[in-house]
């Protein structure tokens, strides 16, 4: 196969995000049926999609029957970190050519945390590895939630406490992190921000709250963090 060192280095470095999708996957799958939605609404968003804690807001909006406005404002606030971190992708996708539209559309949290703390191999053909690993990403979500709606459409399950393992996943990733980066300014910066919006401002703007304070802060301490790396 033309690709086959790129393809294996993928799939070994997706195995963790594998154990967290599946699991969380299924139990969207699970959850959907439960409102008695067809089984094959789950793959279709899987697909389309894409987008891991939207899907299971997506089903309230179904229940609540939201108009296209509101489904609209609500996503762009959930999805906003997105824009901020995907900006630092944008000279390693440079040459990444036809690829590069499914890149962007593949792009979640947790394949930008593999592509930030795995240092690449020379050796790879960059643009396919990439690829590779948007794809089994993409892949382990679509089966683990296609499972869950067919099988929750058949057996009853208890799906209490399932969400958590996206955090589990997210944990993880973090400390992986930290043990690569000599530099532990930017995780205190982190740390900081993401207290300072738990206390000051509504749980549903924590995040874009904590994100923007983290990105002020990096800006300012900038020159202190690049003479430390």
């Amino acid at each position: 196969m033309k690709y086959k060192k790129e393809l294996k280095t993928a799939f070994k470095i997706s195995i963790p995000v594998m154990m967290g999708y599946s699991v969380l996957g299924f139990a969207f799958g699970l959850l959907l049926v439960s409102f008695d939605y067809p089984w094959y609404l789950a793959p279709i968003m899987s697909l389309f999609i894409y987008a891991g804690a939207l899907q299971f807001v997506a089903i309230n909006f179904f229940n609540l029957k939201a108009g296209f406005i509101d489904i609209a404002i609500a996503s762009w606030f959930l999805n906003l970190r997105q824009s901020f971190y995907g900006l630092s992708l944008l000279k390693r996708f440079k040459k990444t050519g036809r690829l590069k539209p499914y890149l962007i559309f593949g792009l979640t949290d947790e394949t930008y945390a593999l592509l930030t703390t795995i240092k690449d191999d020379e050796q790879l053909k960059k643009k396919w590895y990439y690829f590779f690993l948007c794809v089994f990403n993409q892949s382990y979500w679509f089966l683990g939630s296609t499972l869950g709606a067919i099988l929750g459409s058949s057996i009853d399950f208890n799906t209490a406490g399932l969400e958590f393992s996206l955090t589990a996943l997210f944990v993880v990733l973090c400390i992986e992190q930290y043990k690569n980066l000599k530099n532990k300014t930017p995780f205190l910066i982190g740390a900081f921000s993401s207290i300072l919006a738990i206390i000051l401002v509504p749980s549903d703007k924590m995040l874009v709250t904590a994100i923007i304070s983290s990105l002020i802060l990096l800006f300012i301490f900038r020159n202190k963090i690049e003479s430390n790396e």
